[in-house]
């Protein structure tokens, strides 16, 4: 597929919203959706049934595992960005070569990271229901994790009303926010 940029939709704009798991990246991602009033993708969904028995047996995934994964939500980053509607995607993306490949050659996607203490979210993942990914491999995501200077690190021990005021504050400043389109 073409970029967005060769394709000149250039006011379209995705934000990934990542970090370990129960940082709170869909809620927050929802809701930052719905107040810029973009359409939410949920990276979970784009994972393989092997993929999710795999993390359900407390197996954490490895490169080549998340490689399609990753293929595949830059697919749909792209195709957003070339039909030009901008986009808010929950997605860990712990590593500095995972946001590369969603990234590919786009300028107009940016990452916005939650982090918060251990011990909250070694709670939030054995008190939350429903999801295939549980506690047993928190420090696995922890030690995984690769900070940049491209990403806006925000506390999500907050609010999420303030947290999406923050966030959203940061793409208006940041010259990030677009126009509906």
């Amino acid at each position: 597929m073409n970029s967005s940029n060769e394709n000149g939709h250039r006011t379209a704009r995705v934000v990934i919203i990542g970090g370990v798991s129960g940082c709170g990246k869909s809620t927050v991602g929802k809701a930052l959706a719905e107040y810029l009033g973009w359409p939410f993708i949920e990276g979970d969904t784009f994972h393989s049934e092997a993929n999710i028995a795999k993390m359900r047996r407390g197996e954490a995934l490895d490169d080549n595992d998340r490689r399609p994964w990753l293929d595949s939500l830059h697919n749909e980053i792209i195709h957003y960005l070339d039909c030009g509607i901008s986009a808010v995607l929950a997605c860990s993306a712990l590593k500095a070569s995972y946001r590369k490949i969603l990234r590919g050659g786009e300028v107009n996607v940016s990452y916005v990271f939650l982090s918060c203490s251990r011990e909250s979210l070694h709670r939030r993942l054995t008190t939350r229901q429903g999801h295939f990914l549980g506690a047993e491999l928190l420090d696995s995501q922890l030690a995984t994790f690769e900070p940049a200077n491209d990403i806006l690190l925000i506390d999500s021990e907050q609010a999420v009303e303030t947290l999406v005021e923050s966030i959203a504050d940061w793409l208006a400043y940041s010259g990030s926010e677009c126009d509906e389109t």
